[in-house]
């Protein structure tokens, strides 16, 4: 399929700080105006306009592999089935086709589109999505936390352009940055106050507007290193919105989307849920909840994100009047599509004719020729570092349970590189968030059945955080341990992956930090000894206390060693050969008591 035609003229956006649904459709409630049934008699009045929108690709530019790579599809029986789904020449195909025969047409993203991201993007600071993102014409997104792993400076380049500082130009065109504005509206630079990016973009067509709020949620800097939200304070949700919201309006915008990196857990696991089966709001939970029965009435649907799960649902806003909230899942296998009508008579949105459903990027459609293109461009600079085998596996090693036999393999890995730095490591705990995707034993490319590559690696530890040593009290570590389900963790436990050695019941029939049973802690077989002193392996993210883990900030003894990544494949090559290769871990560490 032809590539769509560019839009004229290259949009620049500068920082305002130097920091710088088978899919089922899921209608609102109650009947269109009277008057839009006229429509067809009366085109001046009423205009739909279509929210094509996305989430979380995380530079997903090639097929996701495994898991990450499929979706779920409930079936008109009851029954469901996965289907195949990602990748960005399919992506900009199913966009290219969806906009066909709709003139007013904007597409918006909710976030994360880089950042954690496969070698083919992540090797080059995510130029490449960048690039993927302009030939989609994306108009507008919000920031994510991940727009904050390599700092504001680098989210500047991103939007703006310029070699990166550090790695340089890795073509000789050199990089022109993103043709879409990033949203930041809660996120502000701690010495101006002011946000670091834009915090609201106008969509026009002739004589129709709809302004975009963009924020990210209010813990980032909990998620995302210190290094990369220095300088930086990150505001309420629900308050930011309203708070522009008002100013939108002030400027005779009438019409309001929020795109909000932040999101929900729906109660299916299917991308084609009834959300609103049950009643509007109560076929999701978490937060985007709260978030969207706070945001004024003034705003008019929701586009959100960041816990990559699939929803097209309606929570009532603080009028009590139901308003659209979705989320496509993540890594480019879903898209949204919501009709929006607007009304030229009040400038707003027809909340009862807004339509939404969310697709499959099925991989049934024909390639779009120029992201084939890019991909080959940025595979031929990557090729000579991603290819390289570091390691064998025996077979599938999932990235999923509470205890994921991918993430003991990471915290084995990191217990050995411990070792060789001080002979005296005890343990070595991997946040599960940290663990970006599992080991497929099928070839991805040429490389053979079972051989890991680099680039595999990669997908799976994209972040080069260090591996660090500190010493903890056995009491220290209990406390650890309880961090998991209480505190921070408490409504969202972040089960720590556990090394070789490390065993303990978790029960989950119980509340707080009682889930994790303390006379059940044992090193070794052995009894956790409060006094006893335990030295630690954790990434610098959480030695930093990240994801809610105080107590691992509060180590002693600090000694750094290399980047994650090293430790996995160093791990791997010497545990591994082509007649010998490791097996995946059976993820038994952890009692789990339901």
């Amino acid at each position: 399929m032809p590539a769509a035609p560019r839009r004229t003229g290259r949009r620049r956006y500068a920082l305002l700080a130097s920091a710088a649904a088978l899919a089922t459709a899921a209608a609102l409630t109650a009947a269109f105006p009277a008057d839009a049934h006229e429509s067809h008699h009366r085109p001046g009045r009423y205009q739909d306009v279509q929210l094509l929108s996305f989430n979380d690709l995380h530079g997903n530019l090639e097929p996701p592999s495994g898991s990450s790579g499929r979706v779920t599809e409930l079936q008109p029986d009851g029954t469901a089935k996965t289907v195949d789904a990602g990748g960005v020449e399919y992506l900009a195909t199913h966009l290219r086709q969806a906009r066909a025969g709709h003139p007013y047409s904007v597409t918006a993203a909710g976030g994360d589109l880089v950042g954690a991201s496969p070698l083919l993007s992540g090797l080059f600071h995510d130029e490449p999505t960048v690039e993927a993102l302009n030939k989609l014409d994306l108009d507008v997104t919000s920031v994510g936390n991940h727009e904050f792993d390599e700092g504001a400076r680098e989210l500047a380049r991103l939007q703006n352009g310029g070699c990166h500082p550090t790695d340089g130009c890795y073509t000789g065109q050199g990089f022109r940055g993103a043709d879409f504005p990033y949203l930041a509206a809660n996120v502000l630079d701690e010495k101006t106050g002011k946000p670091v990016l834009r915090p609201y973009w106008v969509w026009k067509k002739k004589d129709v507007r709809i302004g975009f709020i963009g924020v990210t949620l209010e813990g980032t800097p909990g998620i995302v290193s210190a290094d990369g939200v220095k300088g930086l304070s990150f505001k309420d949700e629900a308050e930011t919105i309203n708070k522009y919201a008002k100013v939108l309006q002030r400027q005779g915008v009438q019409s309001i989307v929020a795109l909000i990196h932040e999101g929900g857990y729906p109660a299916s696991g299917s991308y084609n849920y009834d959300c609103d089966s049950p009643g509007a709001g109560s076929g999701i939970s978490g937060p985007i909840v709260d978030i969207a029965k706070n945001v004024t009435p003034a705003v008019d649907a929701l586009v959100t994100g960041h816990t990559h799960q699939a929803y097209v649902c309606t929570v009532p806003d603080p009028s009590g009047r139901p308003r659209m909230v979705t989320s496509a899942s993540s890594f480019g296998r879903l898209y949204t599509d919501t009709t929006l009508t607007y009304d030229r008579r009040t400038g707003d949105i027809a909340r009862t004719a807004v339509k939404s459903a969310n697709h499959v990027v099925t991989r049934d459609v024909p390639k779009a020729p120029d992201m084939t293109d890019l991909i080959s461009r940025w595979n031929t600079l990557a090729a000579p570092i991603g290819n390289r085998p570091i390691g064998w596996i025996s077979g599938d090693i999932n990235n999923s349970g509470t205890e994921s036999p991918m993430g003991d393999l990471i915290a084995d890995a990191q217990l050995a590189h411990g070792r060789e730095l001080d002979p005296r490591t005890s343990l070595a705990l991997m946040n599960p968030g940290g663990v970006r995707a599992g080991l497929t034993y099928a070839a991805k490319g040429s490389e053979g059945d079972g051989v890991v590559t680099y680039a595999e690696g990669f997908t799976v530890q994209p972040f080069a955080n260090t591996v660090n040593l500190q010493d903890f009290t056995g009491a220290q570590l209990v406390q650890v341990l309880k961090e998991q389900v209480s505190g921070a963790n408490a409504a969202a436990p972040k089960i720590l992956q556990p090394s070789a050695g490390l065993t303990y019941t978790l029960d989950l029939t119980k509340s707080g930090a009682d889930r994790v049973v303390t006379g059940s802690i044992r090193l070794n077989g052995a009894p956790i000894d409060p006094s006893a002193t335990y030295r630690v392996a954790t990434n610098s993210f959480l030695a930093g206390g990240g994801d809610g883990f105080p107590t691992l900030a509060q180590g002693t003894g600090d000694l750094v060693g290399a980047d994650d990544l090293t430790a996995l494949e160093k791990y791997l090559t010497a545990n591994s050969s082509a007649t010998s290769p490791i097996a995946p871990p059976k993820a038994d560490r952890i009692t789990v008591v339901q």
